[in-house]
C-alpha cells in the first residue's frame, strides 16, 4: 500500500471494509454512551450518526473525511430538561433549533469568508487548542484503561490493566512493524487482539450477545416544541461551534489540505447542521465531528472519504442487526482505553506539529502569551458556568484564545518600539 491514501482515493472493497470497521470501533463506545446516559435507544443514535455522516460528506462534496458521532455537550442540559419534567421530546425541539443555528452560521461564514479565523486563531493559539483536544481526553483514556480513577465496572482491576496494556502494545507493534495492508489497520488489530484476550479472561458479557435479537428496529421519538427547552439548549451552539472549528483545523493538518476553504467551513457547518436537524426530528442525540476518527487517520495515514462512508454504512446496518451491535457494544472498556491512549496522544502531537510547521517564534511575547495561557486554561480543569451549560477544556481555551488574540491585536500599536 502507498505511504498514504488521499482523501478522494478509492480502495478495493477487501481493504475498505476492515478500514471502515476500524473507524467504527474507534467511535462506537463514545457515540452510544451519550444516548445510554440519556436513557435513549443507542440504536437510533447509531442510525442517525451513519445517515448524518453520509449527508455531511455529500454536502462537503466528498472532500472532507469526518465522522459525526454523539456530542457530549448536550448531556447536562438534556438532563436538566428531563429533571424539570419537560421530557426528552422537548429537548428534541432544542436539537432541531441547534441544527438550524448551524445552518444559519454556515450562510454567515459563506458571506464573510474565513479570513477572520486567522485573526482570532493565530498559529500560536490554534496549535495549542488542537493539542488540548487530545490532552484533555488523556484522563478519559487512562480511566477506561483502568490505570487511574475508579475501577472499571464489572472488571477486576488487575485484569483491566492487563487487557488495556496488551491492546496498546499490539496496536503500537502493528503500527510500527506491520507491512502492507496490515500496517494501516493497527487500531482494528489492537481491538481484535484485546477482545480475544478479554474473552479468554472471561470479562466479555457473552450472555448479552446471546440474548440480543438478530433484527431490531431502532426506537423513534417524537419532538415536542418547547421554548424553555430550546433556550436551555441554545448555548451549546457556541460550545460545539468552537469544537467544530478545532476539529476541522486539525483534520486539515492531518490530511495536508486546507479544508477551511475547500470544501469550506460553510459547507462543513451546513452538513453538520442538517444532520442535527434530522437527528432531532427522529430522537437521536445531537452529533459532532469526532476526534477518535481523526486519530485513526493520523495513525494509519488513510484519509479516504470512502472508508468513512463505509463506516457510516456499517453503523446504519448495525443499528438494525442486534447481534452485531451487541458484539461491538460488548467490547470491554479496557480494550478501548488501550487504543485511546494512542489515539488521543496523536491528536495532541498534531497540535505540536502545527506549531513547528508554522514556525511559531516564541521569542515574540505575543506568541508566548497566546500558547501559554491557552494551554493552561484548557488543561487546568477551570469551568465557566452559565445556566445548565459550562465551558471547559478545549471550548473554554478557544474562547480565551480569541479574546487574547483580539486584545493583543488592538494594543499592538501601543507597545513600545525597541
Amino acid at each position: 500500500m502507498k505511504k498514504y491514501v488521499d482523501v478522494d482515493e478509492k480502495l478495493p472493497i477487501w481493504e475498505t471494509l476492515p478500514l471502515s470497521i476500524q473507524h467504527l470501533f474507534a467511535m462506537f463506545g463514545a457515540t452510544v454512551l451519550v444516548p445510554f446516559l440519556l436513557k435513549v435507544d443507542p440504536s437510533i443514535a447509531l442510525l442517525m450518526n451513519g445517515i448524518g455522516t453520509l449527508l455531511y460528506m455529500a454536502i462537503c462534496k466528498g472532500r472532507l473525511p469526518a465522522y459525526l458521532g454523539s456530542s457530549f455537550a448536550f448531556i447536562s442540559p438534556v438532563t436538566l430538561i428531563v429533571s424539570m419534567g419537560l421530557g426528552y421530546g422537548a429537548a428534541q425541539s432544542g436539537f432541531i433549533v441547534f441544527g438550524l443555528c448551524f445552518v444559519l452560521l454556515s450562510f454567515l461564514v459563506k458571506k464573510v469568508g474565513v479570513g477572520w479565523i486567522d485573526t482570532l486563531f493565530p498559529p500560536a493559539a490554534m496549535g495549542a487548542i488542537v493539542a488540548i483536544i487530545g490532552l484533555e481526553l488523556a484522563p478519559s483514556a487512562m480511566n477506561m484503561a483502568g490505570l487511574v480513577g475508579d475501577p472499571v465496572p464489572g472488571v477486576d482491576p488487575q485484569l483491566a490493566v492487563i487487557v488495556s496494556i496488551f491492546t496498546l502494545v499490539v496496536t503500537i507493534l502493528v503500527s510500527l512493524f506491520g507491512r502492507g495492508f496490515l500496517g494501516v489497520i493497527p487500531v482494528l488489530m489492537g481491538v481484535v487482539a484485546g477482545y480475544i484476550l478479554s474473552l479468554f479472561l472471561g470479562i466479555v458479557n457473552v450472555d448479552a450477545i446471546t440474548a440480543a435479537p438478530w433484527f431490531a428496529v431502532p426506537t423513534l421519538y417524537m419532538p415536542e416544541w418547547n421554548w424553555q427547552a430550546i433556550i436551555i439548549i441554545l448555548p451549546a451552539v457556541f460550545v460545539v461551534f468552537a469544537e467544530h472549528i478545532g476539529h476541522l483545523v486539525v483534520t486539515s493538518h492531518v490530511v495536508g489540505r486546507d479544508l477551511m476553504t475547500d470544501p469550506g467551513l460553510s459547507r462543513s457547518l451546513l452538513g453538520d447542521g442538517l444532520a442535527n436537524i434530522l437527528s432531532g426530528i427522529v430522537g437521536a442525540t445531537p452529533n459532532t465531528t469526532y476526534g477518535e476518527n481523526i486519530g485513526v487517520m493520523a495513525i494509519t495515514r488513510v484519509y479516504s472519504v470512502w472508508v468513512i462512508r463505509g463506516a457510516a454504512i456499517i453503523a446504519i446496518l448495525c443499528s438494525f442487526i442486534g447481534k452485531i451491535s451487541a458484539v461491538i457494544h460488548g467490547i470491554p472498556t479496557p480494550v478501548m482505553g488501550g487504543v485511546c491512549i494512542l489515539l488521543f496522544g496523536i491528536i495532541a502531537t498534531t497540535g505540536l506539529r502545527m506549531l513547528i510547521e508554522q514556525k511559531v517564534d516564541y521569542t515574540q511575547p505575543e506568541n508566548l502569551i497566546l500558547t501559554a495561557v491557552t494551554l493552561i486554561t484548557g488543561l487546568s480543569g477551570a469551568v465557566l458556568n452559565f445556566g445548565p451549560f459550562h465551558l471547559k477544556g478545549m471550548a473554554l481555551a478557544t474562547v480565551v484564545a480569541m479574546v487574547i488574540a483580539i486584545v493583543l491585536r488592538l494594543f499592538r500599536g501601543f507597545r513600545p518600539q525597541e
